[in-house]
């Protein structure tokens, strides 16, 4: 029991040193932040194609585009990943 709490622990300080900007041992990937909108702009596409293009809502893409919301997780590793390589996404896409 007091292996499984000082595991818990350690991980929760860890949390808590990476949200305060602290550099911590566990290995951490941050992805950068993309401007929807100039994304889809430099792609080329309207609203409606780029939403039906990457399967999200075109409510969900004008809430990014807005800045009421971020996109996170997968939707956020998939735009980094657009916005790095596109001519090789919109071909996979296709």
């Amino acid at each position: 029991m007091t292996n499984a709490y000082e595991s818990i622990a350690k991980g929760l300080q860890e949390a808590i040193d990476l949200n305060k900007g602290k550099d911590i041992a566990a290995k951490t990937h941050r992805l950068e932040p993309v401007d929807v909108g100039e994304l889809r702009r430099k792609l080329g596409l309207t609203q409606l194609e780029f939403a039906s293009k990457f399967c999200i809502s075109v409510s969900t893409l004008r809430h990014w585009e807005r800045g009421d919301r971020t996109p996170h997780g997968p939707a956020l590793a998939l735009l980094n990943v657009v916005v790095k390589e596109p001519k090789a996404v919109m071909r996979a896409l296709a």
